[in-house]
């Protein structure tokens, strides 16, 4: 039953880890809080990664950035998208799945 609810509600350790993030994000200068926002906006929607990882990362980038009255811009730049692709290079995504799931699939239905 445990694993059952585990995959409808997802695990609670992850869930209280990604409120108390967010408690932190909303702790950040208004413009650090924008780009955050915007980006996780940006990563979830067009790269479907499968762990918070490269959010705490992300976090943890902008405080030490505020802790060193660096500006928001100065660490992503101006093309924040590819920020954003240097930042998830090498982190396991959704599409991998979906791409290895097609792989095989037509693999198996054509006998190979």
């Amino acid at each position: 039953m445990n694993k059952f609810l585990q995959k409808i509600i997802g695990d609670i350790g992850d869930k209280k880890e990604w409120i108390a993030m967010e408690k932190r994000a909303k702790a950040l200068p208004r413009d650090y809080q924008v780009a955050y926002g915007e980006i996780k906006k940006y990563m979830w929607a067009s790269l479907g990664l499968e762990t918070t990882d490269v959010f705490k990362g992300l976090l943890e980038l902008f405080e030490e950035g505020v802790a060193n009255g660096t500006q928001v811009l100065e660490i992503i730049g101006d093309d924040v998208a590819s920020f954003c692709d240097e930042l998830v290079r090498g982190e396991k995504t959704y599409f991998e799945k979906l791409r290895k799931k097609l792989n095989r699939n037509i693999a198996e239905k054509i006998g190979k």
